[in-house]
């Protein structure tokens, strides 16, 4: 699926017991981290919406960062050696190499949901662009089936490390609960994906 990251689809449970945890985490700490990450405000959204918020929160969380992201604050997201990365640091403090790679600011919404500001970069030809085309169309091919866009959830992706892996479980919970109040439970994702605009993901990094 190019650059999107495969995952299980319907799976509605985050598994509490695993052959251990390499980073350290606890399940005393899984469980203050579960209730932190818990969905707030979720409102019924348009349809574009629910899909924008979709493909940028997953963009942002196919990212490496090994930091627990907070709500309302910046993070900056890096196309570096072909891999995303999600970092604190903004472009201006970083080498004229990394600025190149500077494909947006990132903010985590209350919701779970995350929204991106997109830099300048994007929408010219260069590598960035590019990149992100490609995860739109990894993204738009994940959406060419007869499933409910709930079942297509990352609820639980065992590949992704433990924020990743967190967060995708929180955004899911935000979808999944903001389709029910938008009565769009029965919509199949090929129906999804008759909303998608035409081109490159630029577009879907601004929700409609």
């Amino acid at each position: 699926m190019g650059d999107l990251k495969r995952y299980t689809s319907g799976s509605n449970a985050v598994a509490l017991k695993t052959d251990g945890n390499p980073e350290g985490k606890g399940l005393n700490g899984f469980l203050l981290d579960w209730y932190q990450s818990e969905p707030r405000g979720v409102v019924a959204k348009p349809q574009r919406q629910v899909l924008a918020e979709f493909f940028t929160s997953m963009l942002v969380l196919s990212a490496k960062f090994k930091y627990k992201p907070a709500l309302a604050v910046n993070n900056y997201l890096y196309l570096a050696n072909g891999e995303w990365i999600l970092s604190l640091i903004a472009p201006d403090e970083w080498s004229e190499e990394r600025r190149a790679g500077f494909v947006g600011t990132c903010v985590l919404q209350a919701d779970m949901t995350w929204t991106i500001t997109p830099s300048e970069l994007l929408g010219r030809d260069n590598p960035v662009s590019e990149a992100v085309g490609r995860f739109y169309d990894a993204f738009a091919e994940t959406l060419d089936t007869d499933l409910t866009l709930e079942e297509i959830l990352p609820f639980y992706v065992g590949g992704m490390a433990y924020y990743q892996r967190l967060y995708a479980s929180a955004l899911s919970r935000s979808i999944r609960g903001a389709v029910i109040l938008g009565d769009q439970t029965d919509i199949r994702c090929r129906d999804w994906h008759m909303l998608l605009p035409t081109g490159n993901g630029v577009r879907l990094l601004f929700p409609t």
